[in-house]
């Protein structure tokens, strides 16, 4: 059954923009450094506050990032099948300002600790950059969507005209 769920997720990373310059046995050892963990809907996978001590890549479900307002949560950015979420906090060490909740009953993720990356760096270095190069063009993709939102409220706020 591991075996089998091993070339299930070996399959679905081969097909993401993460691996897409693995091999196969690259992708391998990539899931000899990881566990696969599941949530429920609305499970907290990590909190505001913490230090990032894992990225995720989502397997299958959804994950969204959420910061609380007066009138509850915001949703502020999400990731779906082949998305990684976590890399701000894992990177820099600092402490996360929003929480990472799942959206989807059954929500798979790959989780990848930062102790495990480490090593990863050492013994693999090409899939390290590889990772790193993932993080970067999902934190451009969430800070393109913010932007863009922060855009939109200026507009309705100030009418057009931006001070």
């Amino acid at each position: 059954m591991a075996e089998q769920q091993n070339i299930n997720l070996t399959d679905f990373l081969n097909q993401q923009y993460l691996c897409e310059c693995l091999t196969t046995r690259e992708i391998q050892i990539l899931l000899e450094f990881t566990e696969e963990v599941k949530f429920t809907r609305d499970e907290v996978i990590a909190d505001i506050g913490e230090v990032g001590e894992a990225i995720y890549f989502v397997v299958e479900g959804e994950a969204v990032l959420q910061q609380d307002a007066d009138r509850g949560p915001v949703e502020l950015g999400h990731a779906r099948a082949g998305g990684m979420i976590g890399s701000m906090s894992f990177f820099d060490r600092q402490p996360r300002s929003v929480r990472i909740v799942s959206k989807s009953e059954g929500t798979r993720l790959i989780r990848l600790s930062h102790k495990m990356y480490q090593r990863l760096r050492i013994e693999h270095p090409f899939i390290a950059v590889n990772i790193l190069e993932d993080a970067i063009v999902s934190l451009d993709a969430l800070f393109r969507h913010v932007s863009r939102e922060v855009a939109t409220f200026s507009r309705y706020l100030y009418g057009g005209v931006m001070r």
